[in-house]
């Protein structure tokens, strides 16, 4: 039985596809571990593994053996016929600049850029023509002024950078028209730069950072109009209506109080203060509700681990934008200087515990095949959000954040990486040395 094998085939954002053979009982690790290997890189951060089951997209589980999500087609298969399994955007980041290899970062920039070609926020049409202008220098590079006259305007299709409903409302001479404007001003913007301008703008789309799984309003309805989105900062529900989503709700994760589910019926309590009432839809089965449950989960603790590596981000490319453009800011200098000077920065990170209870175990909810599933009924499961505040944490050894100098200026570091223990945590402590060090150096900030 271990000897028998199985074709894996891995579709990438890009169109490609790796393949890798198994064996029969093998798990989602062996996968990663071939993916990683061809890809030449350390890890995916970002990416999971993701198999299309019930027409619905969820990523595997690791430690789980691949014949959980393939079923009896897995035991009869053989090795001529591939099981297909998709390398997909697991976890969406604020800063393109949190995705350390370049190889990671234009994977995520691929399938970012096709998501938003699929988007019905029609109600941002402005910020289309923006992440539009930051792709096409990305792929095209600086527009020359030739191409700006209406003879040679017509150097890329709108297909590929617009939404089908945003070429049919302005039409098609409106965006060839227009666009190379936008595009003409990033002249001078490099490749990796216009990338993370496209990832920082793209992230103001409200559905395109976001990853959707279909519910139902009742258990017996047939139909799944309800779409929970998992996004970069919270929740949220949409209910489709005549093609269009409708947002119903928009929930940061402190809104949240608790997810749980029982089988296929999935609730969602807020805190108190919006008095709503708590939200119950239902999944495809409870296979479903534990994989939604851990990427809610998985999310949740990622915003959190990275907020504060953000908010540094962030301070950093003001300061560079504050030199190159120092007439348009007014800045209490002396007071960042004294802030920025400090070693006793005290992190704002909150250590916010996600505790996954078994409340009731019987079987577990998604351990059998699909026949089985619906003995589960009876088995709760459910995360709490909670909020503790963590202790003050300081950076002494600078030598420690040579790493990450040469991500913000822009070195490849696809080779394998190094890192602390506490993954994220030193990418914030790390973060706020360099801004020490550059303000020791004397360097500007106004």
């Amino acid at each position: 039985m271990k000897k028998q094998k199985r074709h894996m085939c891995i579709l990438l954002p890009n169109k490609q596809h790796l393949d890798c053979t198994v064996t029969v009982t093998s798990r989602g690790h062996e996968v990663l571990a071939n993916v990683l290997k061809q890809l030449g890189i350390s890890e995916l951060q970002v990416f999971g593994l993701a198999a299309l089951r019930d027409n619905e997209y969820l990523f595997l589980d690791l430690d789980q053996k691949l014949s959980k999500y393939f079923g009896k087609r897995w035991s009869k298969g053989t090795i001529t016929v591939p099981f297909i399994v998709f390398l997909r955007i697991r976890y969406y980041v604020e800063s393109g600049q949190l995705i350390f290899s370049s190889k990671v970062q234009q994977l995520y920039y691929t399938e970012l850029r096709q998501k938003l070609l699929h988007s019905q926020s029609r109600h941002q049409e402005a910020l289309f023509f923006q992440v539009a202008a930051c792709a096409l220098q990305a792929e095209v590079g600086d527009l020359h002024p030739e191409r700006q006259d209406s003879k040679h305007r017509h150097y890329f299709l709108p297909e590929d950078y617009f939404p089908s409903w945003l070429i049919r409302r302005r039409g098609r001479d409106y965006l060839l028209q227009h666009c190379p404007v936008l595009h003409s001003e990033l002249r001078g913007v490099s490749r990796d730069q216009a990338i993370l301008q496209f990832i920082k703008e793209a992230n103001s789309v409200q559905d395109g950072p976001v990853t959707f799984y279909r519910m139902r309003q009742e258990r017996k309805m047939l139909r799944s109009s309800i779409l929970l989105g998992v996004a970069l900062k919270g929740v949220h529900i949409y209910q489709e209506v005549e093609g269009k989503l409708c947002l119903l709700y928009d929930f940061s994760w402190t809104d949240i109080d608790r997810f749980t589910f029982q089988g296929s019926r999935f609730e969602i309590a807020a805190v108190g203060s919006l008095c709503l009432h708590k939200l119950v839809y239902h999944t495809h089965s409870a296979f479903h509700s534990k994989h939604i449950l851990k990427h809610l989960s998985d999310s949740h603790k990622l915003h959190i681990n990275t907020r504060d590596a953000v908010d540094y981000i962030q301070q950093l490319e003001d300061m560079q934008a504050r030199q190159f453009y120092k007439e348009a800011y007014i800045c209490d200098t002396a007071r960042l200087r004294q802030t920025l000077q400090s070693r006793s920065l005290p992190s704002s990170m909150s250590d916010y515990s996600i505790e996954v209870d078994s409340l009731v175990q019987a079987v577990p909810a998604w351990a059998e095949e699909e026949e089985e599933e619906e003995k589960d009924e009876v088995s709760v499961t459910e995360f709490k959000l909670c909020v503790d505040e963590s202790e003050e944490v300081f950076v002494d050894n600078p030598d420690e954040v040579s790493w990450l100098a040469e991500l913000l200026h822009g070195v490849s570091v696809d080779g394998p990486l190094v890192f602390p223990s506490s993954y994220w945590t030193a990418v914030t402590m790390e973060m706020k040395e360099v801004l020490r060090n550059r303000t020791d150096d004397g360097v500007s900030v106004d």
